[in-house]
């Protein structure tokens, strides 16, 4: 019963602690994979995943189709073969731009660099001077100078703009553009950009750390990024920016209505040219750079822009996808649970697509990660906490057991006695009375005991499960203690072992006296018990500073250190017990120690073999 109530009281003590221990655990394991999963993701392999991801919304997420803004005056292969290859682009797009003046352009964006004389100068120069908005092409070399167009071509633009295309370092696929390129202090901005200024009336770009505006416009486009722009091309069920190439307007010069009122992107579109590029659309085609150029314009002209989503965002929502993941598992196992950790999961796949629907990229990896590692690491823990309390249901098993075997040994002895007694006085009619009231007498001392052993191992039973208040007396515990050593005398004399009483704490405690004079009383008689013959057990103690101390000491086989360690657990007995012959259940001391931790106290034991031990409880004293 001792034992069963110690386990039971650490329970009550610890219960609530354990508890809150294995929840902050769960806690520190869920930010544990939210942060995992935040750096894994920013790695290079992480960042290459987001990029499949961000192609696949890309192409899943596709915008309402539109009329275009801008069309493309392009230089195909039919183009270059009539009029003699590369050398003969100049007089080309002359030609081009002469078919179209009429119907009058809003823009024309030429996206050929120009930078040295040519025998068709004169002609193209010509074509120039008589274009509407005309912004031209210029590129930063690799020695850190840009390549312009000559001067005599350059007068004639309203701006020069950059047409440096940003690809991706592990796939080279291009999916934005960077509105600004620098050498020294001399700044170009986008050709995109320009041309769109241009058709704005020469709008001033005003600037800010997280944007550009131009006239009514808001381009989002951080410095801190080098103004990158996310272009959003035009998909699949559009086929691209219109296009018209110069031979085509040489065998039907009506199609040069098509230009009226647009912005023209005049380029090179031969698939002989390198000026190709793969954007997230491309099926293993790739697209020419004056069509790449067309699409920036248009999603600056039609405002479609993609922007990241702020990191403190990602971080907060990774958290909460491992708190969720966390809470799956957290009052359970089972198909909820795993139910519930498959809706995490769902939710970390749909919050990029929900994102990008609109116009927000949300990276996938981040939330993914989170959601992979947190419902695996929540899946363990609830794993180790069924375990934990199986092997705790299974213990109480096994407490239960040997609680009962405990109480059955305790109450034999009384019921035998009861049961002797009453045998004698029916057996022997003629019995005298002297005898006769003796046993009767013997007979209702020993019932009352059993009562009073039934009613503390429940009591004891109730305290530990927290089902019973314990009492709140004031009582002296003086009296308690002389009580106890009135009980333990007969014992005692029997192994010819003295008790002093020496200085008994005259202080009050305040608890259940029955409970307190159990644990005294149950240290009375251990010390009795594994005291040799002849020897003494002195009772001691004072009281002050708020407190009442009580010490019982033996002259029994004492304990080492490590024994001392273990001398409360259940059912433990030292070997110097176990080879003394006395009987015992090991789990006395346990009771002790719990009684006494109901009261707000503590117990110290202070033993050497062979020399005996001391145990004191230090209790609060009642003010």
């Amino acid at each position: 019963m001792g034992n069963e109530m110690a386990g039971n009281a650490a329970i009550l003590v610890s219960g609530t602690m354990q508890q809150r221990k294995a929840h902050a655990v769960l806690a520190a394991l869920m930010m544990v994979c939210a942060l995992a999963g935040l750096t894994m993701s920013w790695t290079a392999l992480g960042r290459q995943f987001d990029t499949s991801a961000y192609d696949y919304l890309f192409r899943l997420e596709t915008p309402a189709a539109w009329q275009p803004e801008s069309i493309i005056l392009a230089l195909d292969e039919e183009t270059l073969t009539k009029y003699g290859g590369l050398t003969g682009m100049r007089a080309a797009l002359a030609d081009g731009l002469e078919k179209i003046r009429a119907v009058s352009p809003a823009a024309i964006a030429v996206d050929l660099i120009l930078p040295d004389a040519s025998p068709a100068d004169d002609q193209l120069e010509a074509g120039f001077a008589q274009a509407h908005n005309l912004v031209l092409s210029c590129d930063l070399l690799p020695n850190g100078t840009w390549e312009d167009p000559i001067e005599r071509f350059r007068k004639h633009a309203v701006a020069v703009g950059e047409v440096h295309a940003e690809l991706d370092k592990f796939d080279a696929v291009s999916r934005a553009l960077p509105l600004e390129r620098a050498a020294a202090h001399d700044r170009r901005w986008a050709l995109a950009l320009e041309t769109f200024v241009a058709v704005n009336g020469g709008a001033q770009i005003v600037e800010s750390p997280q944007d550009l505006s131009v006239g009514g416009t808001r381009i989002p486009s951080t410095d801190a990024d080098g103004r990158l722009m996310r272009i959003r091309y035009t998909p699949p069920v559009m086929n691209g920016i219109p296009r018209v190439s110069i031979a085509e307007l040489d065998r039907h010069p009506a199609l040069a209505s098509r230009f009226r009122g647009k912005v023209v992107f005049a380029g090179v579109t031969a698939q002989t040219v390198s000026d190709r590029w793969m954007t997230p659309y491309s099926n293993s085609v790739a697209m020419p750079g004056i069509e790449f150029h067309a699409n920036a314009y248009e999603t600056i002209a039609r405002k479609m822009f993609l922007v990241d989503a702020p990191l403190t965002a990602v971080v907060a929502v990774c958290f909460m996808v491992a708190g969720a993941a966390g809470l799956a598992f957290l009052f359970g196992a089972g198909w909820p649970s795993n139910l519930a950790a498959a809706f995490v999961f769902a939710i970390s796949q749909m919050i990029p697509a929900l994102a990008f629907a609109r116009g927000t990229v949300w990276p996938w990896m981040p939330g993914t990660l989170t959601a992979v590692l947190g419902i695996a690491a929540a899946a363990a823990w609830r794993h180790l906490i069924v375990r934990r309390e199986l092997a705790f249901a299974e213990n109480e098993k096994t407490r239960y057991q040997r609680s009962m075997q405990f109480a059955i040994h305790e109450l034999r002895t009384p019921l035998t006695a009861i049961q002797g007694s009453s045998e004698l006085i029916s057996r022997y009619g003629t019995m005298p009375e002297a005898k006769r009231k003796q046993m009767a007498d013997l007979i209702n001392a020993e019932s009352k005991r059993l009562a009073r052993m039934i009613e503390t191992f429940l009591s004891v039973e109730k305290l530990s499960a927290g089902q019973m208040e314990m009492k709140q007396e004031r009582f002296s515990l003086a009296e308690v203690v002389r009580r106890c050593m009135e009980r333990a005398k007969p014992l005692a004399d029997a192994k010819r072992i003295a008790i002093a009483g020496e200085t008994l704490p005259e202080g009050d405690v305040t608890g259940d006296r029955e409970l307190m004079e159990y644990a005294v009383y149950n240290l009375l008689t251990n010390a009795i018990k594994y005291s040799p013959g002849g020897s003494q057990v002195s009772v001691f103690g004072d009281s002050g500073k708020n407190e009442v101390r009580l010490s019982v000491q033996d002259q029994g086989i004492g304990m080492d250190k490590k024994e001392v360690s273990r001398i409360f657990e259940k059912f433990y007995r030292t070997k110097r017990a176990e080879q003394s012959g006395e009987a015992g259940t090991g789990i006395g001391l346990s009771i002790v120690e719990q009684i006494v931790a109901q009261h707000g106290g503590t117990i110290h034991v202070e033993s050497e073999p062979g020399k005996g031990s001391r145990f004191t409880l230090v209790l609060k004293q009642a003010l």
